[in-house]
């Protein structure tokens, strides 16, 4: 046993010196092909989040608030319908009909109407007639506006395992990019949907919501293949980093767009985003492949310090081939494994805090701070500007103190992971003693909670690749499934928060106790049972490294530095 074990020594510290020449051999990192697919996957990101929030923003342009909130306005027969008129002209949905119509119909607006509370037209400088003219043409009631917004998220729900399965047998590059394409195509259909029927619309989003939720786990997938152990933090997260930037973008050109755009300016945003996805695609088409043996223009250096610092870990001969591998997935020992449960728990508790966040800050805003939200949309996308730099700085450090050998992979995940989630709970806590006499505090408080939850882009959402490579995308698509859920969960719970007889202050303020607690809890549980190191389960051991004989190999580990 001794005797094995020194082999197994022997040769893992022979292969570490081997992949750390190719390393040296290989292009410097600003030119490499590794890093040009990640910033070509960045951008993939930026679509992916663009068509994910460009109906939350487009909504507020698309429809008529003020005939919604005028007494004028009654359903009838299934529709919402307006009485009398003044000239504006208004499209409504037939929801009692087989076949879809239209149905022109001019409103007779109040003059006046009595302010409801602080950011109404009339305290914001806002005169009715200005409102008027920015209202849009559609008069959906708040049940339908859910339902349209919720549509996508259904979608996104359906295809995480099936999009991970896909990914690991026929590569990344076509499962991310084919359904972007249906995200994308569905995405430049919506004005005319619109102009239809409300539920062709609500199908469009559901279709969108598929083509986005293979986005995470085929790219889990792709890049098992194209990044090198001590390159995964830095290789994924710049990708990821474009979904904050999708957001940051999306908001304000959404706005602008509203104002100034083409097709009645709500128009203009899905057809601009829309035709950018499908741009995009085909960019992907051409420069992606789904490793380093087939890019017909990688170096040869680069391909052999990629494949050689996976040996072991893929099986890079079916790839060579352009073969679909055979994927028997161990799904009893994967559920039953600790490591696994302890990604899933960190995914769902992450995902219970962002969407706590990203549904409900400008609700907190309004009710707390007591200004307009709208009116403070740089403001209010600071929080996500500065949570992208933490993504991708806590990238690049993760993967140096790795290389540098300061900490194991499994305690580098562990201790990012404990910062993004007990971080946040201090800040989030104090934020619900902060009342609307000190709103520069709350912002600071606020941006700053968030921002630090980027340090767990680097622990459990990048884990997946590090104990199981072969079945990364899979794994991303169990997980990201089970923290899905929480998207619907968590607004329902503030909801309920919120429509108690507690003050809005105090009612904030269990809120974020709530999340603080939940995030408490995941960071206790990763730290405890989350690992870096492969497990055997999910070990290619028809892949080893070739040795030289002097050097016998009678079993297989991953080096303890990178484990």
């Amino acid at each position: 046993m001794a005797r094995n074990d020194e082999d197994a020594e022997n040769a893992a510290s022979y292969h570490d010196i081997h992949v750390e020449e190719l390393r040296r051999k290989s292009p410097p990192w600003y030119c490499s092909t590794r890093y040009g697919l990640s910033c070509i996957a960045f951008f993939g990101f930026v679509v992916l989040y663009a068509l994910r929030v460009d109906m939350s923003v487009a909504m507020v342009c698309m429809v008529n608030h003020t005939a919604l909130k005028t007494p004028s306005t009654a359903k009838a027969g299934g529709m919402n319908v307006s009485i009398n008129g003044t000239g504006h002209t208004y499209y409504l949905g037939n929801n009692s009909l087989n076949h879809s119509t239209l149905i022109q119909m001019s409103l007779d607006l109040p003059t006046t109407r009595a302010p409801t509370g602080k950011g109404d037209n009339d305290k914001c400088g806002l005169n009715e007639a200005e409102a008027r003219r920015r209202d849009g043409p559609f008069v959906w009631d708040e049940t339908t506006q859910a339902r349209i917004l919720s549509g996508f998220f259904y979608g996104y729900l359906v295809t995480q395992i099936p999009g991970g399965w896909l990914a690991s047998k026929y590569g990344g590059k076509w499962v991310f990019g084919g359904f972007m394409l249906a995200a994308s195509i569905s995405t430049l259909l919506m004005p005319m949907a619109a102009n239809i029927d409300y539920r062709f619309l609500i199908a469009l989003r559901v279709i969108c919501g598929l083509g986005s939720g293979v986005a995470f786990p085929s790219m889990h997938a792709f890049f098992a293949s194209w990044a090198p152990p001590l390159e995964r933090s830095k290789l994924l997260n710049i990708a990821y980093a474009g979904t904050q930037v999708g957001i940051v973008v999306t908001t304000p050109l959404s706005g602008i767009l509203c104002e100034e755009g083409f097709a009645g300016g709500w128009g203009s945003i899905f057809y601009i985003l829309g035709g950018f996805g499908v741009v995009w695609c085909l960019a992907w088409f051409i420069l992606a492949n789904n490793s380093p043996a087939q890019h017909p223009r990688i170096s040869e250096d680069e391909k052999d310090y990629i494949m050689g610092s996976l040996q072991g870990q893929i099986d890079h001969a079916a790839e060579k081939r352009k073969m679909s591998k055979k994927i028997n997935v161990p799904w009893k020992a994967m559920f039953l494994s600790m490591p696994v449960w302890a990604i899933i728990v960190a995914n769902v508790v992450a995902d219970w805090g962002a969407y706590t966040f990203l549904t409900n800050i400008p609700t907190y805003i309004n009710d707390v701070l007591k200004f307009d939200y709208k009116a403070n949309g740089a403001l209010s996308a600071l929080p996500y500007i500065c949570f992208w730099f933490v993504i991708v700085l806590t990238g690049f450090l993760a993967d140096k103190i790795r290389s540098a050998k300061w900490l194991s992979t499994g305690m580098t995940r562990k201790v990012l992971n404990t910062v993004g989630m007990i971080g946040p709970v201090i800040f989030l806590i104090s934020l619900g003693f902060v009342d609307c006499t000190k709103p520069a505090l709350a912002m600071a408080l606020l941006t700053i909670g968030i921002s630090i939850t980027g340090c767990v882009w680097n622990s459990y959402t990048v884990n997946h690749v590090d104990i199981a490579p072969q079945y990364a995308g899979i794994l991303f698509g169990i997980s990201n499934t089970v923290a899905s859920v929480t998207g619907i969960a968590s607004p329902e719970v503030v909801g309920a928060v919120r429509s108690s007889d507690l003050d809005k202050t105090v009612a904030w303020r269990v809120i974020f106790v709530i999340a603080s607690a939940v995030y408490l809890f995941g960071a206790i549980f990763y730290f405890i049972f989350a690992s870096g190191e492969i497990q055997p389960w999910a070990q290619d051991l028809d892949s080893s490294p070739e040795l030289p004989e002097e050097v016998p190999l009678s079993d297989r580990k991953e080096d303890a530095a990178i484990a």
